[in-house]
This record gives C-alpha cells, structure tokens and sequence, in this order.
C-alpha cells in the first residue's frame, strides 16, 4: 500500500473539506483514497519506532541501508546529527537517517552549521507531526460541524472517523495530552535536549512552543471525537485526571495555550456527561451512569477536598455536568417521575453537588476564569461555539429540573433579602413602595444568583443562535425578574436582558417583556419616569441661586445604567422595521447630559444608547444632532472659544472640565469615550462634503487637544478605558483623512501663523480644516503623529502578547490597525501637498527615516497574523515606502532586519497560499498585495525591495547572484513551490496569475534575467512548462458567477505563455539547460517527439497529412487547444445603462458624470493592478449622489427610493462594465500571449519541432477559421491574422528557401525544384477562409491590412517555384536517375496549372463582395489600406483569365479613379513629411498595377490604357517634379537621426519609364514611315515634356553607377531608340549623350563583364545591367547605322562632351577594340558556367570544406550560419551555383547579341566602297581577324544556344577582313 505523506494528506482533505466549492468527483476518489492509505499512520497516532541498538550500531558503522533508496553513507556530522536526533526525540536512528535526507531535499543542507541542520531536521518532523494532527482535526470537524458537504462524502468521512475512534486513537489522544507534557525526549525534552527548532517557514521557534500547540491540537480533537462517539468510563476519568494534572501549570500562568488546553479537557467532560445523559433521555442506555461502581468511584474522586482554588474551581465546573448528567438520567423522558424513582444515594449524590458548587458559586467561577478570560475569547472559533452549545444544553436542562429550581429560588431568596446601602429614590422606589432609608450592610460577595444571571446571559451574548425556540430560558426569565427588592440583584436582571438582546428574535422580547404587562416594577415606563424625575429635580435646583444639584444616588446610577443598556441592545439588535416605533420620543436621553450630578458612567451609557438610534432613519440622525447641540455639555477648544452649537443656560460647565476634572480624579472615562463614540458615528453617516469637515473642527480640536494629545500622561483604573480612549480618537482621525481629501489651494492654510490677537484666534480656528491640521501635525513630527508612534512602537511581539492575554487585547488590535491605517493615509495624501509646504512641512517617509526604528516596526507587523487588515497596511505602507525611498533596502540592512523581513514576507504568502477561502477583491488580498509589491519593484535601483525579499545577492552585483530557493526561505522559495504545484487554483487564482507575471518580469529585467532564467532552466523547473497540460484541460468557466475566475485564469495563461516565449526567444541555445528546456517546452506546446539535432530537415511530413486536414482529420495540439480557449464569445464590454436603468433623467445624470470623469486624479475612473481604467463604483456613487443633491428635488420620500433604486441599477452596470472590461482585456491578453509564442515557433525554433509544415498548416487553417468567424471580436481577430500573416510567410520563405527530407546529407538538384507545398485542396481551404476573413461584417483597416498582406503571401507561395526562364540546359545536368516518375516537371506543372485555375476560380466566385471592399479601401482608405489594396488587386491581375478583372474594373469605373489618383497627386513640405512618403508609396503601387496590366494583356491592355489618356495623366502627375535623389523624414523637420533615406528613382521614375518602355511595343506595331504615329508622338510630346529627368539620367556614369541606376538608364535609351526616329530634330541633346555614353562604355575595359566568382554578387548583378545597356546602346547605335545611314570615322579621337555631335560618334577602331573584349568575356563566361553546371553533379560528393568554399563565392552570408547540417549547406551551395550559372547564361546571351549588333555595324561599313577603301590600318584588320577566329572556336554546346547567324555573320566578316589584309 502506497503511504500518503502528511503534508500532501493534509492538503487533500483541507481541498476537498473546506473548499468553497463542491469537490469534483476526481477530487473525491483521490480523498477516500489519500484517506484508506492513511488509516495505519492515523490508528497510530504520532507513535514512532523508538530507538534501537543495533540501528544505533548501523548508524555509528557510517553505513546505512534504507527502504526504497538503498545503501547509502554518512560522514562524521551526519552521524552526529542522527543521533542526536534520535537522542532528542526518542526516535529511530534508520528513520533520523531518513529525516536527514528529506531535510536536504527540502531545504538543501550543504553548507549549513550542524546545529541549523539538526533543528531543520527537527522542525521537519514537527511540521510532520502537525500536518497528521491538523489532518485528524479537520476530518473530526467535518463530521461533527455542518459545512454543507455531500451526503454521502459525509457518511464516508463518518465511517472512517468512527473506525478510528473505535479502534483506540482516543486513548492515544488522551495518552499523547499527558505524554507531550513531560520533560523528557517525548515531550518537551530534556535538560540536555535542544529547546529551539527551525519550522516549515525556517523560522526559530521554542520546542516546547511547538509542543503546547501539538497539545492543543489534541485537546480539540477530543472534544470533537466526544460529539461523534461517547466516552466510556475509564475515559472520563482519565479525562479528569488529565484535567487536575493541567491544572497544576494554570494557576499563575499567562500561556494562554495551555489555558485552552484545560479549557478543552474540561468541556471534554462536559460533553462527555451531557451527550451521555442524552443518550438516556432519547431511549438510549447510558454509558456512563449505567456502571454503578463508576457512579460511586467517580462521586468520591469528585467529592475530594482540593485547597487549591483554581482546581477547586475547575472541580466545580465538572461537578456542575455531574449534576445535570445525574438529574437527566434520573429524570428521563418524564420529570415529574424523578422524586419518587430516584434512589436515595443518587438522591444524595445530585444535592451534595449542589450544595457545593452553590456554596463557591460555580458560575462566578465559569464567568472570571473560563468565559471571560483572554485565553477563551482566543480561543477556535468553532471550538467556542461547540463550548456554548453544550454549556446551553447543560444549562437549559439545569434549569428546567425541579430540584435545580428549588436551588435556584432559594439563591434568589438569599440574594433579595440582602438590604441595599443606597437611598431609593427613583428606581427603588419603584420597587419599595414605602422608600426610606435602608440599613448598610458590608458587601459580602457576589450572589450565587446574581452570578447565575450574567452566566446566563454571557452564553447566550456570545451565541445568539442558541436562543431561538429557547422556552426554558425565556420561562427562566419571567421568573428571575419577579419581585425585586434589591438593585443589585435588579441590575443583575437588566443585564442579563441585555444580554439576551443579542439578535433580532431575543431583541423583540425583551422589549415585550419590559412593557409593563409581565413585570409591574420593571418597564420602559420606570426607566423614563427616572430620567424625567432627576431631570426635574436638577432643574428645580437650578433656578434656586447657590443651591447645589440634588445628589444622585448610586443604586438609581446602577439602575438606570442596565436600562439604558438594554435599551442600548434592544435597537443595536432589533429589526430595522420594527425598531423604528419603539421610541418615537428619545429626548429625554439628552436631558440628563449636561448636569454635573450625573455620574460620567451614566452619561456614557445614555451617549451609547443615543448612538443606536443614528442608523434608524436619516431623520432620527438630524433629530440626534440637534438634541445634542441642545442639551449636551458643550465643546470648547480654547479659554475664549465655544461651541458653534447653541447653548442654553442648564450649561455650566464643558467636555473638557468634565474630562480634566471629574473623570480624571476617578482615572474613568466612560463620557468622554461615550461622547468620541457618538460623533464618529454621526460623522460617519453625513453625506454633505462641501464644507470638506470645517464644522467638525470645534470636535477635532478637543479630541486632538485634549483628549488624544495629553493620553500617555493620564491615569487609568482600567486600561481597557484607555485603550477605548485611544480608538475612538484614532477612529474620529482616520475619517477625517478618508472622508476628505487635501488640496493644493491648502497651502494658505499650512503656512506659518504670525502672532494674531485674541480676537482673530476664534475667527482663525474655525476656519481650519481637520485633515490640514492632522497632515500638518504628520508632516512636522508633532504630537499626534508622536501618540500615534507610541501605540506602534511597542512592537508586533508585544501585541501578539497583548492580543493572547489580555482582555483588552483586541482595543489594541484595532488601535494598531487604525494607526496603520491612518499612517497609510497620511502618505497617500502627502505627495500632493509635500512639494508646497516645504520646507516647513515634510512628506511622512522623510519625518520616519528620522528614526529607522519606526520604519522597521511598521515592517515587522506583517508577522501579526490575528488580524490580516494590519498585515495588509504594514505591505501597503511598505509598497509606498520602496517607491520613495531608494536607500530602504539598506537602512533594512544596516538595522539587520533584512533577512528576517524576507522570511516574514515569505512566511505570510506561504500561509495565503493555504488558505481555502477565495478573497475576490484582490485590493483585500494579501498575496496579491506582496505579489504587486515585488512587480513594481523590480526595476527600480539596485538593490531594491524585490532583491531583498527574493533573497538575491544584494552585497554585490544582483546580475551575478545564483539563486538558491532551497538553501534561503524567501518569497521566491514559495512562489515557486506554489507555481510548482498549482495548488487550489480557484482560492489561489490571483497568487498564481501575479506569480507568473513576477517570473515574467524578473526574466525581462537586465539585473535578474539571468539568474531566474538560470534558475527556471533547471529540470526541476523547466519554466513550468509542465502545467500546459493543465491550463489546457481546465475548460473555461461560462457562468457570470465564476467571471472573476475566467478572468484571473486567462491572465494565468497569459503570463506563463510569455515565460515560455522569452525563453524560446533569448535562451542560449549553447547551454544545455536552455537548450533542453526548450525543446520540452516546444514537446509540451506541439506535442509529438523531440527532434534531437535543431535542424532544418523540416518537410517530413507526408503529403496525406494535408489531405487529412483538408477533411478535418488534424491531431491536435496545445497551441490549438489554448486557440480553442481564448476564441470563445466573451462578455458584451458594451453594456448598455438603458439596458438596467429605464429612468432618462438618471441616465443623463451617470453619462455626463463619466463623460466629466477624464482625469484619473478627480474622475471616477482608476488604474487597476492589471493596467485596466475601470470605473471606481465608490467614487461613482459618491458623483450620482452628489448630482441628485444638485437638483434638490428629493424631498419626497418615493424620490429618494427611486434614487436609491436608480443608483443601485446604475452601481450593478457599474460593475458588469468592469467586469467585461476586465474580461476582454484579460482574453486580449492571453491571445497575445498566444500570438507572440506562436510567431517566436515558428520563425525562430521550427528546426526543433517534428511535423513543423503539419504544424503551421493548422495554426494557419485555426485562425484564419477563428478570424473570420463572426463571434470573434475585431480586436482578437486582428490579432489571429497576424498569427495567420506569420504562418503564411513561413511556409512561403520556406517552400522557396528548404528541401525536402531525402537521406540525411545528400541532396540533389529536384530537391530544390520539388520543395514539398500544400496540395491544391488544402491551398483551395486556405483561400477560401482567408477571403471570407476578408468579408466578415466587422471590419477595420487595420484587419484588412493584415488579411491583405495574408493575402499577398499566400499567392507568392503559390507561384511555381521553378523560374520560366531557366535554361532547360540547366535542367540537363541534373542526374539522369532522379527524374523518376514522382519528379515528373510535366506532373509539376500541371499541378501549377491546376493551383492557378482553382485559386482563380475562387476568387471568381466572390467576386462581387470582395472586389467592392478591395476597390473601396484602394479609393477611399487611407494611404496605408490603400497601397495594400492596390497590391492585391496587382495580384488579382496575375491570376486573372480571359480578363475577367480587367474587366471588373473597367465596368466599375475604377481604372477612370485610378488615373485620376495619379494626376492629382500633391505632396507638402516638398515631399519631405510622412505624409508625403505615404502618398509616394500610394503612387508606386498604382504605377506597379499599371505595368501589371500592361505586362499581363499586352497589347489590347496597353490600348485600353491609351484610349484613357494614361500617359498626359501621368504626365499630369507632380511627383515626376521631385528631385531624382531625396530624403524623407520619419517625424518631422527635428527627426535627425530617425529620417529615412527614400530613392524616388525606384518609387517613381522607374515605373513610369518602364511603363513607357511597354508603351513602345505599340509602337513597332506602326509602319516607321507613319510620322503621325499617334502612340509615338504622345510619348515623344511626354519626354519632351519632362526633358529635365531624362537629362538627369543620362548624365548618369554607366561605369559608376549601381543596378537601379543602370536599369534607369537603359530605359532612356531604349525609350529614346524606338520613338526618336520619329523625331526629325535632335535640339533637346539626346543622340549627342548617347554618343558620349558609347564611347565611355565601349572604351572601357570591360572587367565588369566577367562572372568571377571572386566579385561579389552586387557586381555581378550591376555587370549584367551594365551589359544589358551595352545591349541597347549598340542596337541603337545599329539602327542609326542601317536605318538613318549614320557613317562612324574610322579613327579613335578622345573623348570630348563639348564637341558637336559628329565629332562625339564613335568610331570603328573603339568597337573593334571592344569586339575583342566581347569575344574573351565570351570565351571566360563559357567555361565558367560549363564547369558550374557540372559542380552541380558532383555537389553530394564535395565535402564540408569545400561546400563551405562554395558557399563563401556564391552565397550571401545572411542566408546561411556556419552550425547548420551538411544538407542544408549543400541546399545553399547548389542554389549558390544554380544562380551563379544563370548568371553566366545571360551574360553569354547578352554578349552574342553585342557582338552580332557591332559585326553588323562593322559590316555595313565594309560594304560601303568609300569606307572599305579607307580602312587602310592592317593593325585593326589583324586584331579585327584574330577577334573573329575566336568567336569560330566558340562551342555552341558549351554555350547552351543555336549559333548559326553568329557563325554566319562571323564569317562574313571575316572574308570581307581578309580580303582588306590581302588587299
């Protein structure tokens, strides 16, 4: 059987038990299974293998054998520390070996002290300990407290639970409560043991802390095994007796621990005697009582005299529950049977008891020892209630037994009969008709009776619940409040009334009850009459001159005070509805207020009970604040300053004489605490700001002044009263900065006052503001700020000790709480005012950095875990303190509280993460909070609080710091722990999502990017990449319930996705972590298996697995299955007010406060801590109340409910708007999360994948489906066509850049021209979804740019991948043995073919829709949709058929529109804007569509061009006026380094010249001798008309000049070559230049001209341009020669551009010269590519070193790195040398048709008598013969073309030349 481990056994049943949800069924199975597994360790409880010799000898022998790991060894120190561990606690030295290497593998001891080894050891086996204990506890809650769990888990639970019990584990409880005590190794050690261990949290603890807890554990478990199985007999006295022996450690103490150990022994026996006696009553035999023998052992023990008073007290408590135990069994199920059945000696038994629990008032005892004490009140609140519950039944059933009444109206007797000492003059003689004075007799003690009231009540104040359907208690009431005579045993009534008061049943009837119809003496009535009586007397004392006020006497004090505190109870607890007509006159409360006779308790009381009426209705608050202005004392703040309020002459004396005169003689400050209380709450419920508290200043003053300023120096006779002193004043504080804000116009009133008379002073004072001053007294370290320091600094240790031991502890808690809130104002407030009142003001941080002591107990509270609210203030306070003060983490330093205050940090996000209730406002959670703290510190300057509590190294440089979570307990030890785990992800949803966020972050941060990636490369880690599986299982919550969830789990996603991306993006692919790392995370994302080697043999994949996905077959991935998460249909973030809110006045109310509500700083708007600007519901509904003030119309009662209403509609659209808000974004996130990790895949890390072209196909094929789904919103759309855009240009790039997988290093030439592609059907799906992409109805230019670009990808990736124009002889030279029947060319192009019809048909069939968008945005768009569009329809040109879109757009009107774009193209700042450049791009783009036209239909579309006036509107067109060479700046004039190099030549003057070139082929059309040639004169009028470009360019040096600049050239001339024979006039120069230009190009050597491999491929390219101009010009120059008769001298001059035109021709002597230049580029550019062509063969054969050659002449170093495979760089080489071939193929064809146009030249003027008769120069004949004997040895197989004209013209030549030598 597998054993569960306690930590994770706790973990499950805490997940299943407590969770807030049902536990799944998967949760379920797992919990009975951790549960089964479990039940041997369970049964055993805490019972380990003691210590044995021989293991002790195995040990020492430093040789181990272990189960499940084997031998293993020890050194020295190992040894030692086992045994000391064994040792200290009592253990097995095998299992202290076992403890030792768990201890390393949580905590890594390399390197540690052995002392710290040995109590981390010892702390990891407590913690063991604590987890099976807090397990056993948990599943005994479970059964016995209702949590709602399923009937049948709960009837599971039961049955293990009762196995349990039976089978012994409460003896061992009970045996473990005694054991754990002793001071020996198995309890809290001995002398000699170590008393301090390390727990989970690596915090030092006392041992013996430990074990009092453990203790603890144990004594609530048994208490809660008592509810689920009786105790038997020997238990209950071993109970008892575990009891007396608790009790010896209780007398004196102040561990409250151990006082609830006794607390849960005794009511074990409670329990045990009450639920025993149950058992009797419902028919069921008794345990218990059923052993005689026991009755009477247990009698005796319990009979025993004890003299100590403690244990007598706790003896009497168990008598008590013998008592009620013996009467229940007694009695059964019919009590008036009892008597008489009842035998003598239980008879005796049940009045002994009786008697002696009476005799020491045993409910006195209950009251001051056990319910009243601080260590009850400490103690579990679940453990309370089951105290109270058992404590009602035991008293319920006392009371309703005869003899227990009989006791109980004799101690009433007793107690009435006792005179009171105290004149009756109001209440009393109520109560004695006849009055007089009464005899005095000393105080004897308080009344068994007297105390059995407050007993009662106190049950039943703490657990009102107990209450309902209570008849014994209310029948017990009636009758203890019969026939008072005695005020003591009255007050003691009325309190317990109050007390019974507690809910809204108990608050009901005790109002009935005091109607005067049940009691004659005790009513509302008498409690009125009193104060109307007293308020008379002192009124008639008052108009007597010199006569003193009547005394009051104490009794009526006494009396009055428990009235008015069940009056108090009575409304704090009724039903709102009811309460409102109790009291329809509480005037006479006041009346009693100012009169310095009333007893300042009395006062208090009174100001107590006024208070409860606030709340009753806005009227009763206005009526309250007038009375109190009419009858309270007044409030005066200076000698000559009164209250604003009116005063009336019954005033005679003030707050502050009361205060420093009366209530400090007596050291009780009832009315001053009453007074402070009753304002804050009246302030509390004020709505009217306008006056921003200037009314309140009279209140603040005194309570500043007097009350809270002089607080240390007074005395208290109680400290609970200071303590209420010191809250109420902090409270009144606190409001006073919430409610009301500082402004930078107080600046008048923070300056220094100059001396001002008396006069000015009232004027002055009462024009302060409460919050100035309180900033002022901050900022300048006063008296408040100093009082407020003193509650903090006492520390956090001293307030655990407080809080656990005293009474008062939790007036200390809430004073500290609002002394860190109040702490936590001040600094948000002071930043706005800090800069202004300097220097005699400064911010609160400065004034606290004075003392680094302050700072750091500010810090050192996030340790107190009573109460989370100072926790979260201590981080809030911290958070602000590391944005201001850089040198924090050094001051933390220096005060060596550093590392501890990243343990505590840690230590509470380790206790929020195992937490089981969801906190959904993430501004209340404190992990949340930590987690924010450390995001928002990271870059701030080294070393900063991030680097503190994460524990990197911040002595030297943090770049440098190795991590080591499990070596220090840091945040970043849990985080990870709880990253790692995941563990409770809907409690834990938003520690998890900052978590991830905080990794992110610290990965992208400079300082600690590289020791956390380090960290998260390990195995270990693998950057959590492992819980993809998870994130992609849990399905997305629906339901608006779980939004908040939705929304934290996408962030989820979204962070760790970005974890994963930065990896995938910046990892060290050299280091084997990263590198292992990726590749997991890469298997994790895609699935499938690794490839090992990262390289690009990517097409594997089968051609059937496009087949497959074309019909939907696809295995699916986790990339596809998160797609699948985020595409779903979100929340509408448009929510509509109307759509809730139907009122239009309320409706324009909320639209102009949010549209008035821009600024964050003043609006109702607010940054959320994801970044999201929601609406502040707080602020926005303090705005709406605002406005309905405004319009003052709210008098009537039905129009504030229909405000309230309205504004409550308007608060619930509030939060919806935020929650959608928050949801989209959060999704928007995620899919960019999504969207960057996809795109970094595929472009930087597809080597690794297995199926990479399977991969990009689906991710390509899902959101083009997504993306034009019409539930996908426009934004995630966006998003996905990017995705889509990435895809398609990668299998775009790689169809034309890799091979197919053939065998591992060889590949050959079909390799390259049968790259594997989409089948047609797949290509037909893609286009098919792209354009309905493209066409779904919400659309934007910002998608469509994207669908555009998508668009234009996919038809490049569809062209044919082998270019027409390469020469089949290439083709030749490819083995004969690979053309095998699947390498069919004929098989490819027909597919091509196939491609082409079937994307036009496409295309075709949505025609309509898609052209009207396209035609659209290239109209209408802007600059940016408008080039995109013209490009698509450019492409739509290339695929068209039959002119099916040329047609389109003529009939459309578009190509009219086009045109007229272009002649009215402008551009500003003369051309230099960005406007401008995108205006030029615009204009390229239509110009490109043109020669698309012109290139696709040839001559009909060159015509329909022409008949549309083409060229006078491009003529028309201002762009050809810009200087050929420019510059664009990016953003503007002042861009400097930012402006962007733009040549106009390519952008404009190239394609109109190209488009005038095709223009020409009109022209050869035309017979020459036509001179009205109309295509020809409209393109002569435009050179004509634009003379300056073409004088420009011909300017030009060809030999200097790059590719673009050559091909403009040869432009011009060719242009110039077709239409100026037309021309008859050569006045513009062009013929003259282009005479000059041969003669500089023919008289160059041409170097140029040969394809070296040792010039790079730019010269090679600018050679073949340069060629191809020579082409031209010497066809030109052909064309003058044979066509216009044009004769060239004969002899070389120099060059000359001032000589006239003839004198610049070029002569025969220059073109023989460059004949022979021509014959040996010929002859060079032969061999080369003949020996290129057969390296093409032999490329698989060639090693590395040579490929690498190959690929150095021939190949760009952009296109390869030096780590790729051999195949890969013989794929380059061989495209390397395929270029290089085609290159020499066209410079060989080039060459021919240069020669052949110079050899006609030379031969028509050797036609020609009178030249042949000149050329008499035998030198140029020789050269000329040797040239020509060259081009006969020219091998026309070699050269790849049909040579017969050459060779013909050749040898005519050559005759011609020979006879000229001969001659």
């Amino acid at each position: 059987m597998a054993t569960v481990s306690p930590k994770r056994l706790l973990s499950v049943i805490e997940t299943t038990l407590l969770g807030r949800d049902a536990p799944t069924p998967s949760q379920k199975i797992e919990f009975l299974h951790a549960i089964r597994d479990s039940l041997p360790s369970l049964r055993e409880l805490l019972s380990y293998p003691p210590p044995k010799p021989s293991d002790r000898a195995e040990v020492q022998s430093k040789q181990v054998r272990l189960p499940h790991i084997g031998p293993i060894t020890l050194d020295d120190q190992d040894v030692q520390i086992a045994l000391k561990l064994s040792d200290d606690l009592h253990l097995n030295e095998i299992d202290c070996v076992s403890l030792l290497i768990s201890a390393n593998q949580e905590w890594g001891l390399l390197g540690r002290e052995p002392l710290e080894v040995f109590r981390l050891a010892a702390g990891l086996w407590y913690t063991e300990r604590r987890d099976l204990l807090t397990a056993v506890y948990t599943l005994l809650r479970a059964v016995v407290l209702d949590q709602g769990l399923d009937v049948d888990l709960l009837a599971e639970v039961q049955s293990y639970v009762e196995d349990l019990i039976t089978s012994g584990m409460r003896e061992r409880l009970i045996l473990m409560i005694k054991e754990l005590c002793r001071e020996d190794s198995t309890g809290v050690g001995g002398p000699n043991s170590e008393k301090y261990i390390l727990d989970s949290r690596c915090a030092l603890v006392e041992r013996k802390a430990v074990i009092s807890r453990e203790r603890l554990t144990i004594g609530h478990s048994l208490v809660l095994s008592n509810l689920i199985e009786r105790l038997g007999t020997k238990d209950v006295k071993d109970l008892f007796f575990a009891l007396k022996d608790s009790l010896a450690d209780y007398n004196g103490t102040t561990d409250f621990v151990n006082q609830q150990i006794t607390y849960s022994l005794l009511f074990s026996l409670v329990i045990a005697f009450i639920s025993d006696a149950l058992g009797a009553v419902s028919d069921k035999s008794p345990i218990l009582s059923h052993d005689a023998l026991f009755r009477r052992e247990f009698h005796e023990i319990l009979m025993l005299d004890v003299n100590d008073p403690v244990v007598g007290g706790f003896v009497n408590c168990v008598r008590l529950a013998w008592v009620v135990h013996l009467i229940l069994v007694l009695d059964g199920s019919d009590g008036g049977e009892m008597i008489s059945s009842a035998l003598p000696d239980d008879m005796r038994t049940v009045h002994s008891c009786l008697e002696a629990f009476f005799e020491n008032n045993v409910f006195q005892f209950f009251l001051d020892k056990i319910l009243l004490s601080a260590g009850f009140k400490n103690d579990d609140e679940d453990m309370v209630y089951v105290y109270y519950a058992y404590l009602h039944k035991q008293m319920s059933f006392f009371l309703s037994s005869p003899v227990a009444r009989d006791k109980v109206k004799g101690a009433k007797e007793k107690a009435m009969n006792i005179p009171s000492p105290y004149y009756a003059a109001g209440i009393i003689g109520h109560l004695n008709e006849g009055g007089g004075h009464l005899r005095e007799t000393p105080d004897s003690g308080i009344e068994p009776f007297i105390s059995l009231l407050e007993f009662v009540g106190e049950i039943y104040k703490n657990e009102p619940e107990l209450l309902s359907g209570n008849d014994v208690i209310w029948t017990f009431v009636k009758f203890a409040g019969e026939d008072h005579t005695n005020f003591r045993t009255l007050v003691a009534f009325l309190n317990m009334l109050s007390a019974l008061a507690c809910n809204q049943e108990g608050a009901l009837k005790v109002f009935e009850l005091l109607q005067g119809k049940v009691f004659a003496s005790i009513s509302w009535t008498t409690m009125f009459d009193c104060l109307s009586i007293y308020e008379e007397r002192n009124k008639q004392a008052m108009q007597i001159s010199g006569a003193l006020l009547p005394e009051f006497q104490h009794g009526d004090a006494k009396a009055l005070l428990a009235y008015v505190n069940v009056l108090k109870k009575v409304m704090e607890n009724g039903s709102p509805h009811q309460r409102k007509n109790w009291f329809p006159d509480i005037e006479p409360l006041f009346k009693l207020l100012s009169y310095e006779n009333v007893p300042p308790y009395l006062k208090g009381a009174l100001r107590d009970a006024i208070s409860c009426f606030v709340n009753v209705s806005p009227v009763m608050k206005d009526t309250i604040w007038r009375y109190l202005e009419q009858y309270d004392l007044p409030v005066v703040v200076r000698p000559n300053d009164g209250y604003t309020g009116q005063l009336i002459d019954t005033q005679v004396y003030d707050m502050r004489f009361e205060l420093n005169e009366i209530e400090a003689q007596t050291e009780q400050y009832p009315s001053s605490i009453s007074f402070i209380n009753l304002v804050n709450i009246l302030i509390a419920e004020e709505r009217d700001f306008s006056d921003r508290g200037r009314r309140f200043i009279g209140i603040f003053r005194f309570i500043y002044d007097y009350i809270f300023g002089p607080f240390p120096q007074r005395g208290y006779a109680d400290a609970s009263e200071k303590w209420q002193l010191i809250v109420g004043c902090l409270k009144h504080f606190q409001m006073m900065l919430s409610m009301y804000n500082v402004l930078e116009d107080d600046i008048g009133t923070a300056s220094g006052h100059s001396q001002i008379s008396m006069v000015d002073q009232s004027l002055q004072t009462s024009m302060q503001l409460p919050v100035v001053e309180i900033m002022k007294d901050f900022m300048s370290g006063k008296s408040l700020f100093r009082n407020v320091l003193s509650v903090l600094l006492p520390g956090v240790n001293s307030l655990i000790i407080d809080r656990a031991n005293q009474i008062y502890g939790q007036l200390i808690e809430k004073a500290v709480l609002l002394s860190m809130e109040i702490i936590f104002l001040v600094m948000e407030k002071d930043s706005t005012v800090s800069d202004l009142w300097r220097p005699l003001y400064q911010p609160l941080d400065v004034i606290l950095s004075q003392d680094p002591n302050q700072i750091v107990t500010l810090m050192e509270y996030i340790r107190y875990d009573f109460d989370p609210q100072i926790q979260l203030y201590s981080i809030k306070i911290m958070k602000i303190l590391s944005e201001r003060m850089d040198g924090l983490p050094a001051l933390l330093l220096k005060s060596n509280y550093a590392s501890a205050l990243a343990e505590d940090y840690a230590a509470y996000l380790q206790l929020r993460s195992e937490e089981c209730q969801i906190i959904e406002d993430s501004s209340m959670d404190s992990g949340a909070l930590i987690m924010q703290l450390l995001i928002e510190n990271i870059s701030r300057p080294a070393p900063n609080i991030t680097h503190l509590l994460l524990k990197f190294d911040v002595d030297g440089p943090v770049e440098r710091t190795i991590l080591q979570p499990k070596f220090h307990y840091s945040c970043l030890k849990v985080l990870l722990d709880i990253l790692d785990k995941l563990a409770k992800p809907d409690v834990n949803a938003v520690l998890h999502e900052f978590g991830f966020q905080l990794l992110y972050e610290l990965c992208v941060n400079p300082l600690t990017s590289s020791p956390t990636m380090d960290l998260l490369s390990t195995k270990k880690y693998y950057f959590f990449a492992k819980h993809l599986d998870f994130l992609c299982a849990t399905p997305f919550l629906k339901s608006d319930s779980n939004q908040i969830l939705r929304i934290s789990f996408l962030h989820q996603r979204a962070w760790l996705l970005k974890i994963l991306s930065f990896e995938l993006h910046s990892a060290d692919m050299e280091d084997a972590n990263h590198r292992n790392a990726c590749r997991y995370i890469l298997t994790e994302l895609f699935g499938g298996r690794q490839v090992e080697n990262g390289i690009d043999d990517l097409y594997s994949t089968p051609e059937n697995v496009f087949n497959a996905a074309a019909t939907g077959v696809i295995r699916r991935n986790k990339i596809l299955e998160l797609l699948d998460a985020i595409c779903y249909k979100g929340a509408d973030g448009v929510l509509k007010m109307s759509q809730l809110v139907t009122s239009l006045k309320y409706l324009s109310m909320a639209q102009d406060v949010l549209s008035n509500s821009t600024d964050l700083e003043v609006g109702v708007y607010y940054i959320s801590e994801r970044g999201d600007r929601l609406i502040d519901l707080a602020s926005f509904r303090e705005r709406l109340w605002q406005k309905c003030g405004q319009l003052n119309s709210l008098v009537v009662e039905a129009e504030l409910n229909e405000a309230r209403n309205a504004i409550q509609q308007l608060l619930r659209w509030g939060w919806k708007y935020n929650k959608n808000l928050e949801e989209q974004a959060a999704q928007l996130h995620m899919l960019t999360s999504w969207s960057q990790i996809v795109e970094i895949c595929i472009s930087q890390k597809a080597s690794f994948l297995e199926n990479p072209y399977e991969i990009i196909f689906q991710l390509l094929d899902s959101t083009l489906d997504a993306s034009g789904s019409p539930e996908c919103a426009l934004k995630i759309a966006q998003i996905l066509t990017q995705v889509g855009l990435t895809c398609m240009a990668k299998l775009r790039n790689d169809r034309f850049s890799f091979l197919k997988e053939s065998t591992p290093d060889t590949v050959n030439g079909f390799d390259m021209i049968m790259t594997r592609k989409m089948p047609n059907g797949a290509c037909h799906s893609i286009l098919f979804k792209l354009i309905v992409a493209v066409l779904r109805h919400d659309s934007s230019e910002a998608l469509r740019k994207r669908q555009y670009a998508v668009l234009l990808s996919y038809f490049q990736y569809c062209r044919h991948l082998l270019d027409s124009d390469v020469s089949v002889m290439i083709l030749q030279f490819f083995s004969v043995e690979e053309l095998d029947e699947d390498l069919d060319l004929d098989k490819v192009d027909k597919d091509q073919c196939e491609l082409e019809n079937l994307n036009f048909a496409i295309v075709r069939k949505e025609c309509q829709p898609f052209l009207d968008k396209v035609i659209k945005d290239a109209t209408q768009g802007s600059e940016m949709i408008k080039t995109m569009s013209l490009y698509v329809l450019d492409t739509l040109i290339c695929i068209d058929r039959e002119k099916f879109f040329f047609c389109q757009l003529q009939s459309r009107g578009f190509l009219r529109t086009f045109f007229a774009s272009i002649s009215n193209y402008a551009y500003e700042d003369g051309g230099h804007s960005i406007t401008s450049m995108q205006h030029l791009f615009t204009l390229e783009a239509e110009l490109s569509l043109l020669l698309r036209i012109s290139h696709k239909y040839g001559k009909s579309g060159l015509q329909v061009l022409m008949s549309m006036g083409s060229l006078q509107h491009i003529s028309s067109c201002k762009a050809l006026s810009l200087p050929v060479k420019g510059k664009f700046q990016r953003f503007g004039p002042r861009a400097g380094k930012n402006s962007v190099d733009v040549d106009r030549k390519r952008l404009v003057a190239a394609p109109i010249l190209r488009y005038l070139f095709s223009l020409t082929s009109l022209v050869d059309a035309s017979e020459f001798l036509e001179m009205k040639n109309k295509v020809a004169r409209e393109v002569i009028e435009f050179i004509r008309g634009h003379q300056t470009l073409f004088d420009q360019i011909l300017q030009e040096d060809p030999l200097d000049a790059d590719v673009l600049t050559l091909e403009l050239v040869f432009l011009v001339v060719s242009l110039i070559s077709k239409v100026w024979p037309y021309e008859e006039s050569d006045d513009y120069g062009f013929i003259q230049r282009i005479f000059v230009m041969i003669r500089s190009v023919f008289s160059h050597q041409p170097e140029i001209f040969s394809p070296s491999a040792l010039q790079s491929e730019i010269k090679r390219e600018a050679g073949l341009s340069l060629t191809r101009l020579c082409v031209s010009l010497s066809s030109y120059l052909h064309s003058l020669v044979t066509m216009k008769s044009l004769m060239l001298p004969v002899t070389d001059l120099p060059t000359d551009y001032n000589a006239p035109t003839a004198s610049q021709r070029p002569t025969l002597f220059s073109l023989v010269l460059f004949l022979g230049y021509l014959a040996n580029a010929l002859e060079t550019t032969t061999e080369e590519k003949f020996l290129l062509l057969n390296k093409i063969k032999d490329i698989t054969e060639f090693s590395r070193q040579e490929v690498d050659q190959i690929i150095e002449l021939y190949v760009h170093k952009e296109y390869t790195t030096s780590s790729e495979s051999i195949k890969k760089r013989r794929s380059v080489a061989m495209i390397g040398i395929c270029r290089a071939a085609g290159h020499a193929n066209q410079l060989i064809t080039y060459l021919l048709l240069i020669a052949q146009n110079i050899m006609n030249i030379i031969l028509v003027h050797f036609q020609d008598s009178e030249i042949i008769n000149g050329v008499d120069d035998h030198a140029l004949l020789g050269e000329l013969n040797l040239i020509l004997d060259k081009f006969e040895l020219v091998n026309e197989d070699k050269v790849g073309q049909s040579l017969k004209i050459f060779f013909r013209l050749a040898r005519s030549l050559k005759e011609m030349t020979v006879k000229k030598l001969a001659a």
